[in-house]
Formats: C-alpha cells, structure tokens, sequence
C-alpha cells in the first residue's frame, strides 16, 4: 500500500465537508510535511546553522507535491520501507539544495506528531463553527415552539405536559456542553516542538555544539513559526498520546449528544408528531410505499456510535506506550483521528440539515393529548371539588372508580378516553361541571416551560452565541445541503 493510499479514509470520499476532507488528504499531510521541514531548516539558519540560502528557497518553492512526486515517493517507499524517509528522499529531488539539510537534527516524529497536532487544531476549529450554527437552528426551533403544549414522556410511558420547545432545551445544554468542551481541548493544545529521538533532544545538543539555550530557543521558535504558543515541556518520541484521548474524548461525548436527539425524533417521528425534512420524490421503502422513513435520523445514530467507539481506540493507544514510545499507535492512528473527525463533520451536516427543516404537527399533538389529559387531570378535579366543599377521600374514589372504567374502554374495547364524559354525567360533580374545560387546558399542564424556554434561550444560548468565533461561523453558515 502506497503512503498516498495509507492515509485516504472510506468516509472522506463522499460525505464529509470538502474542508475537513482536504484537512486529512495525503496531498494536505504530505505539504504540511514540507511546511515543517522548511520551518525547522529557517529555524536553524536563523540560529547559526550554515544552510545557503537556495535550500531555503528551493523548498519554499515545493511546498506542494504533484502527481509525479506521489508516484516518486510511492516508489522510495517501496524500497525504503519508511515513509517519512520516503518523502525526505521525494522533497530533496525537487529541492536539491535542501536534500543534504532537510530533517536535520530530527526524528520521524518531527513532521509526523507535529503536523497531526496542525491537523487536530484546525480540525476542532472546523468541528465548532459546524457545532454552533448546529446551536442556532436549535434555539430557533425552540423559541419557536416554547409554548406549544406536547405528551412528555418518562420510560416512554405518557407523564405530565412539557412544550415541545422546552424539550428542544434539552438537546440545547448538551450540545453547549459539547460546544464548551471542543473549545477547552483545542485551546489546550500544545505543539510536540523539537524534541529529538526520546525527547531528550541529545540530537539539537550535538548541532549546536552543547549550547543548551540555542536549543531551547530552536524550540520555541519553530514552536510560535508553526502557528503555537506552547510546547509540551516534556515528550518521549512522540507527544503523550494521552493527548489523542482528550481530543477524542469530546468529540464522543458529543456523539452521544447527536445520537440522543436523533433517537428522540425518531421516536417523535413513529409518534407522528415530528418529522425530519422528507422530500416529495424521496422514497422511504423499496416495498412499502407509504412508508417515511427517518434515514436522516438514523445515519445520525448509525455515525455517532462509530464516533463514540473511536474513543476506546485513543484510550487504548495511550495505555500501551511502552517507555519512550512503540510503533503500534501508528497504523491505529492514522485510521483513528481522521474518521473520529469525518465522522463528527458528518454528523453535523445531517444534524443541521434535519434542524433546519422539522415539520412539528400541532394537531397529532393536541389529540394525543387529549387521549391521556383526563386521566393527568383527575388530581386538579378533585382539588377543585375540594375547594368548593367536598370531601378529599371521597372525590378520590369516585374518580378512581371511574377511571378504571374510561381505561376499560380504551384498553379493551379500543374506543376513546371517555373519563370527562362519565364525570360530566356524574352528579357528584355538578359542582365544578362548570370549571372542567379549564382544568383540562393543556396551557394549564406545563408549568414554567415557556418561561424556562425564554430565560435559557436569553441566560444561556444567546452568551455563547454572542461569542465572535461562534457569531461568525453562524452568519457565515448556509443551508446544509446532504448529497444521499
């Protein structure tokens, strides 16, 4: 297998976003490479080192690799069986200047650790501005429907009334959460720098003839030139790959996230009660016709158990470095990162596409309602029996008795909740007859939701997407188009 082929990912070619593809494409790893290499031979003329001049510029000038270059470096690895020795080989054909210069001092891990510490960064940047235009058809879908009365569930099992703007709130603080924790990983971030075989940097010592500052300096320089503003202070070979296992551990979580309000709508969708976007010429069952199918939703699900299973993959490299580093990351991890971030940039496509075009139906709502609200109403009916003289225990067991009846005929017979009717026509009760189409309002049944909505949105969502990062990303955000 070619180098160009080792790091190309089945997800690349076809869902991703042309950026986060881009970011993990041979042609992008093998010039960010170059980059590095360039950076480092700048660093050490800059220090004292004797590279001429046209090493620096004839790699300047070959940042990028052609196809016959690709074809070259498949070759020298071939026959090197090294892929950075490979391309240190290919860059020195077409900068023959550089060729007894470049990678001076250094070790695989250089280029390698360095340039996946690049790609880790710009990748969360990317993972956030997806995630907070995701954020902001949220909250315009819940200020939407803050007040509209919906069943709430526990168990499945019908429990009292939320607003189906007010369970949009949930989604909501845990995709701020995931907001929150991208965001601290990628500024954590530091940069592996120049730390030579094991770390000790014995290497950059001998260049430098035992000037410890000058190495110190080395560092540090090419460290803030690539862009960072720390270096760990301490690696082995490579940086701890503890690290992979904090970058991945949000992006899993928010997997989670993703995979928990994709669940919910589409239990909302067999409900009826909310769909996904579903176009006039889609086709949801090759057999059955009729059938609306939530694939959105699903692929959802299907994709965020992949990204949270990736995670194991990070927490299982990082236990198993033995002393300074063993070899046995790297094959995991070149398939790792790249799919945990394809498979997050995925995931937010079709997250955003599905929040921009739900399709609430109010009145499926209202009537499911209607089916289980006598029964959630029985407690406010005799509270208002109560008040107007009778006796607690009494009203209890006339509308125990009568329930028990109504629930006979919807779970027997199949009809419809008929409680208010047998209350209506229950003499017991003439006192409030008149009250029990006020005490059966489902505006009455769902407490502060509206108000919890507006104050969450205003407290908590509108801050975060006040931030100028965030803020930018949204205006910048389009419709999220989906190619299948």
């Amino acid at each position: 297998m070619s180098e160009h082929d080792t790091y190309q990912t089945p997800l690349s070619s076809r869902y991703a976003s042309k950026e986060m593809a881009h970011l993990f494409s041979a042609e992008n790893r093998f010039h960010t490479w170059r980059k590095l290499w360039l950076t480092l031979a700048i660093a050490e003329k800059q220090l004292g080192l004797p590279i001429p001049d046209a090493a620096i510029d004839e790699m300047n000038q070959n940042l990028n690799l052609d196809a016959e270059q690709f074809k070259i470096a498949e070759m020298e690895e071939k026959k090197r069986r090294h892929d950075v020795m490979a391309h240190v080989h290919t860059f020195g054909k077409v900068a023959p200047s550089a060729a007894g210069i470049i990678h001076l001092g250094a070790t695989s891990c250089y280029v390698t650790d360095n340039a996946d510490l690049i790609f880790i960064r710009t990748a969360l940047t990317l993972v956030i501005k997806k995630l907070a235009v995701v954020l902001d058809r949220f909250a315009s879908f819940a200020s939407q429907y803050r007040d509209l009365p919906t069943l709430g569930f526990t168990h499945f099992q019908p429990a009292q009334l939320t607003t189906v703007g007010k369970r949009a709130t949930l989604w909501l603080q845990e995709l701020l959460w995931d907001l929150r924790n991208i965001k601290r990983a990628r500024d954590d971030l530091g940069f592996r720098g120049v730390k030579g075989t094991t770390g000790t940097q014995a290497s950059f010592l001998a260049l430098f003839d035992g000037d410890h500052d000058k190495v110190e300096e080395l560092d540090q320089l090419v460290t803030t030139m690539s862009g960072f503003s720390y270096a760990y202070p301490v690696t082995s070979q490579t940086y701890s790959r503890k690290i992979d296992v904090d970058v991945l551990a949000p992006l899993a979580s928010f997997g989670a996230t993703a995979h928990k309000i994709a669940t919910d709508l589409r239990l909302l969708a067999s409900l009826k009660e909310v769909e996904e976007p579903f176009e006039s010429t889609q086709i949801g069952s090759s057999a059955m016709a009729y059938k609306r199918n939530p694939m959105r939703s699903e692929r959802i699900c299907s994709l965020a158990r992949h990204l949270m299973a990736l995670h194991q993959n990070a927490l299982g490299t990082a236990s198993v470095q033995w002393f300074e580093r063993t070899l046995d990351d790297s094959a995991n991890r070149r398939v790792t990162l790249p799919e945990a971030f394809l498979t997050a940039d995925i995931v937010l496509t079709t997250l955003q596409n599905v929040s921009e075009g739900l399709v609430v139906y109010p009145r499926v709502i209202a009537r499911r309602i209607a089916q289980e609200l006598p029964f959630m109403a029985t407690e406010n009916i005799i509270m208002a029996l109560v008040k107007k003289g009778g006796d607690r225990q009494d009203a209890h067991e006339k509308i125990r008795v009568l329930s028990h009846e109504a629930a006979y005929q919807v779970k027997q017979l199949g009809e419809e909740n008929d409680l208010i009717e047998r209350v209506r026509k229950d003499a017991y009760f003439g006192p409030i007859k008149d009250e029990l189409d006020s005490l059966l309002d489902p505006r009455s049944f769902i407490g502060r939701a509206p108000q919890q909505v507006d104050k969450f949105l205003k407290e908590w969502v509108a801050p975060a997407l006040a931030d100028a990062e965030v803020k930018a990303a949204v205006d910048k955000g389009g419709k999220a188009e989906l190619s299948v």
